[in-house]
């Protein structure tokens, strides 16, 4: 269990890191670019991130999941990471010109011919990152990550200050790339091998072959929006889109992405000792966890989008509110079930998880299709439904995994509810009497004031409701307050 919280803590670390370099950067480019030239880079980076999803080709699930590794298996990994990635630059580069055609956009190309370059440098660092979640080494992700962050943001923003416009960001991107890659070699494992093989590729893409399908119908109606935005809409709206996306983001930043490294191991690690204590228990624990951290963040972000979007972007890029304030609801519900893929996966019901990626994809794409031409609101409404309809295959995918049922997950957060509840008050008053004319010192006073009143309340609130992660702080000022000792007593 200690090993778990030093994961969690140089998770969160690594995470948190990132996070906010990402908003630095953020909010120094959000007021050097306008919304049409950061448009141009977004619609490059969805085109690419569907690529991305099949670059991997499960090798890095494939490595964390597999219960013995020899160097064979090792081999046969890079090669197939090899291979598809290179094939993958290849077919980017070729198809950047009918695309920029396609959404009659010229800069397209260049983009996308430009990106093409991270397939053939990412490979070389396929083993190195699932080999070290395996192992639970998050101090070695967090200063590979950290690179690629810290080089991101000053490539970025030196290049927009310099007046590259949306180039800055695509030579950023690379930029960013080439300096993971320089770290992980410094830190990468040595029983790592240096040369692919070509013995044992058949399994490894026999269990890509559904990771890949799964992920790629994931990511294509995540992605689904923002193509049929560029595409019905226009370049502006796809960036307004982005950034009301990004901020609901957030959270995955601020908590999920942090706990699904962990999780996914040790949901793995769990199933590989024969599943002491079932799955079902686990997952109920995870979801109260999520659940009392999700709901206060997404009324806290709904009721305070307006000074939130002024500090991080600018008044130009005040039309993303009305969006965030929408898919709030639907981010909140779905944080119950964002831990299911790594449930499934790690359980080896890879089957159910195509299945949900699958159906909600292409429910998602229909209703995004039938609501783009009423607009941005209507859009977002259709996001909503598709991510609620979601979260209703996620939950029969789990009941039939794990006999999780309704009532008792009902009954699991009911804490997180009015955990919510309580901390409501203070961005709801907030809300309801700020202008929409905010002086330019208000947004980072209201939100300040405002924060620290939440969290304040939210920590009185898991005491009183006496919530699992009560425990969890108990336990960590235990820990604090054993090193402050130790540290002033003299050796």
């Amino acid at each position: 269990m200690n090993a778990t919280r030093h994961s969690l803590l140089f998770s969160f670390a690594e995470k948190y890191t990132v996070l906010l370099l990402g908003m630095v950067a953020t909010m120094i480019l959000s007021r050097l670019l306008t919304p049409a030239e950061v448009g141009v880079y977004s619609l490059g980076a969805v085109l690419v991130a569907l690529a991305q999803v099949v670059r991997d080709f499960g090798v890095g699930q494939y490595l964390i999941q597999e219960k013995q590794l020899d160097m064979v298996k090792l081999r046969a990994a890079l090669a197939t990471s090899l291979l598809v990635a290179w094939l993958l630059a290849l077919l980017v580069l070729a198809a950047s010109g009918p695309l920029a055609g396609f959404y009659q956009e010229p800069r397209l190309r260049l983009v996308l011919q430009l990106l093409s370059i991270n397939f053939v440098l990412i490979p070389f660092s396929a083993l190195t990152m699932p080999i070290l979640r395996r192992q639970l080494r998050f101090r070695a992700i967090y200063a590979i990550n950290a690179a690629n962050s810290v080089t991101n943001l000053l490539v970025a923003v030196g290049l927009a200050l310099l007046g590259y416009s949306y180039m800055s960001l695509v030579w950023a991107a690379l930029a960013g790339s080439l300096a993971s890659l320089l770290a992980s070699l410094l830190l990468r494992p040595r029983e790592l091998p240096w040369l692919p093989g070509r013995q044992g590729m058949r399994t490894v893409a026999a269990f890509g072959a559904y990771s890949t399908g799964g992920g790629l119908i994931d990511e294509a109606s995540v992605a689904a929006p923002d193509l049929i935005i560029g595409k019905l809409i226009d370049i502006e709206s796809l960036a307004l889109f982005g950034k009301a996306q990004s901020v609901l983001n957030m959270f995955n930043q601020l908590i999920t992405s942090a706990i699904s490294p962990v999780v996914f191991p040790l949901f793995a690690a769990n199933e590989r000792a024969g599943g002491q204590g079932g799955a079902g228990p686990a997952y109920l624990r995870t979801v109260s966890y999520m659940t009392a951290l999700s709901w206060p963040f997404f009324f806290f972000l709904a009721c305070m989008a307006l000074p939130l979007v002024k500090l991080l972007y600018g008044q130009q890029w005040i039309a993303c509110v009305p969006l965030i304030r929408i898919m709030c609801l639907s981010s909140a519900v779905y944080s119950m079930f964002s831990m299911a893929r790594y449930l499934l996966v790690a359980t080896g019901k890879m089957r159910m998880q195509v299945g949900i990626d699958a159906w909600s994809g292409v429910l998602k794409v229909a209703l995004v299709l039938a609501a783009a031409p009423f607009g941005l609101v209507a859009l977002a409404w259709a996001v909503v439904l598709a991510l609620l309809l979601r979260s209703a295959l996620s939950y029969r995918s789990l009941r039939a995994a794990c006999n999780l049922d309704w009532r008792l997950l009902l009954r699991t957060v009911s804490k997180s509810l009015l955990l919510c509840g309580c901390t409501a008050p203070a961005p709801l008053l907030v809300a309801l009497w700020l202008p929409d004319d905010l002086p330019h010192a208000m947004p980072l006073l209201a939100l300040l004031a405002t924060g620290l009143a939440s969290l304040l309340c939210w920590i009185a609130g898991i005491f009183l409701l006496k919530h699992e992660l009560a425990a969890e702080f108990l336990l960590l000022q235990r820990k604090l307050a054993g090193k402050l000792l130790a540290a002033r007593t003299p050796p």
